[in-house]
């Protein structure tokens, strides 16, 4: 990963091939007058669907759970009972 530091001119002319290294890893600094005021970082890639991974996650947090619930309220109404 490279760090880069652009002023905003050049960001404003070259926005698409920042995002093209960003992508790629690299963090990119724009500055205004020689102050840094924006950090473009690559969003975290996303670990799946979040809506269907929902279970998997906390049965990782609470193993001893076997059985499936019908839907995310039982399973909540579920831990809740076990504190």
């Amino acid at each position: 990963m490279t760090m880069r530091t652009v002023g905003l001119a050049e960001a404003k002319a070259k926005l698409s091939a920042l995002l093209d290294a960003v992508e790629s890893g690299d963090e990119v600094v724009i500055t205004r007058r020689g102050t840094a005021i924006a950090r473009l970082v690559a969003e975290p890639k996303p670990i799946g669907n979040a809506a269907s991974n929902w279970s998997k996650r906390l049965r990782r947090l609470h193993p001893e759970k076997t059985r499936q619930p019908l839907d995310a309220v039982a399973l909540v109404r579920e831990l809740r009972e076990q504190v």
